[in-house]
């Protein structure tokens, strides 16, 4: 028997901090009753965004055959694959069902954990919203309960971090962006949960759809030399291929060395994925970062300065390089691989492509310009002190390692 286990259900009694709002009290509680909607409604924010999108949200509910307002709401995120997906339903017994699916803005740092302040990861494990933001800095937010009992074993003991966000303005370093309009949707059907009573909303962040081929190959190059990174992705699979089976959130459990354990997991699938998962899941092709550019600067009296420097940007597309190796066609074992990128006047890398490749190369370059897109903000060139937006173009060397 597994010593100290602790049950990680939704329904564990917390103190929910959101805002310093009072408790939810049903409108149809009676005439005196004050509903949490109703406390929504007096700040500017979700209150326009209420007279907005409800409606809109009930019709959406209407075409999907599902009941309005969802009275039990789920919300699970891949890193990777830049997702998050709302699952909702209205009895405890019933299976949740898909509403909606976003597209996240930007990733902050790699796949895996978050252990420690200012290393901009973005958590991975299973968490619950624990506070609703009318008057955030990124319009309107909705915090999760990053650290929970798993992070404050394995985390940094003094500096684990904290301020863990889902919110809007499309911009991050290290929470989960989405645009303005889709936190709105997203904050409105959080808030009717609560105010139905669900003051536990889970949210189970994933470091990849495990059902995606391309994604499972990545998460493997990352793992082959890291165990315990391995052993962790592992558990979060876990709860993913539980939730996939029965779309019914699994009962999570942390143990006395902070390591989630799944109840009723199945036995681990053997390596590789299954024909017929390849077959049903092919990932997308990503949505990058376009920007009209009005104007595009040719000589600048200061070229745009990556964070660090030159040798840090060196570095950086080193390891972009050795990281690609894993999605080289076959029998290609080496590239030379030329891109293009703008940065734009605030310094945000935009509009990248590959100018030379190889032929048939379309996976291996929308995966490249993925990766790409997260090397942070620079600071801009520089034209009469002003800064502007310039053109950059560099070549990146891809190689396959030597056998041994």
């Amino acid at each position: 028997m597994m010593k100290n286990l602790f049950l990680m259900l939704i329904s564990v009694n917390i103190v929910l901090v959101s805002y310093g709002q009072p408790s939810p009290t049903s409108s149809k509680g009676g005439n005196n009753s004050y509903s949490f909607i109703d406390y929504q409604k007096t700040f500017p924010r979700p209150g326009e965004a209420l007279e907005r999108k409800e409606d809109t949200l009930q019709k959406q509910f209407e075409a999907k055959k599902l009941q309005w307002p969802a009275k039990y709401m789920y919300i699970r995120s891949f890193k990777y694959d830049s997702q998050l997906e709302v699952w909702v339903k209205n009895d405890w017994k019933e299976q949740f069902q898909l509403f909606k699916t976003y597209k996240v803005c930007a990733l902050a740092g790699s796949l895996g954990p978050k252990r420690m302040q200012g290393d901009y990861q973005v958590p991975e494990g299973f968490y619950y919203i624990n506070e609703f933001n009318p008057r955030s800095n990124y319009y309107l937010s909705l915090g999760i309960n990053y650290p929970n009992a798993s992070d404050k074993i394995l985390s940094d003991s003094l500096k684990p971090g904290s301020e863990i966000y889902i919110h809007g303005s499309c911009v991050t370093v290290g929470c989960i962006p989405i645009t303005d309009q889709q936190i709105d949707e997203l904050y409105i059907l959080a808030a009717h949960a609560k105010d139905q009573g669900q003051d536990f909303i889970p949210v189970h962040i994933f470091p990849i759809r495990y059902n995606v081929e391309r994604s499972v190959k990545y998460l493997e190059s990352l793992t082959k030399d890291d165990q315990d990174l391995k052993k962790f992705t592992d558990k979060l699979e876990d709860a993913f291929d539980y939730f996939e089976k029965y779309k019914q959130l699994p009962v999570v459990m942390i143990n006395d060395k902070g390591e989630y354990v799944i109840n009723e997991a199945a036995p681990k699938k053997l390596k590789g994925i299954s024909t017929e998962i390849k077959q049903q899941v092919k990932r997308p092709p990503a949505q990058h970062r376009e920007r009209n550019i009005g104007l595009l600067a040719e000589a600048v009296h200061q070229w745009p300065q990556y964070p660090g420097g030159g040798e840090a940007f060196m570095k950086y597309l080193q390891v972009v390089g050795n990281e690609m190796t894993a999605f080289l066609p076959k029998g290609i074992k080496k590239a030379f691989i030329q891109v293009e990128f703008i940065v734009d006047k605030d310094g945000v890398p935009v509009n990248l492509k590959v100018l030379k490749g190889f032929k048939e190369g379309e996976e291996f370059n929308d995966e490249l310009i993925s990766r790409l897109e997260q090397m942070g903000t620079w600071q801009p060139a520089l034209l009469h002190e002003k800064p502007v937006a310039k053109k950059m173009i560099q070549t990146i060397t891809v190689e396959a390692p030597l056998a041994p």
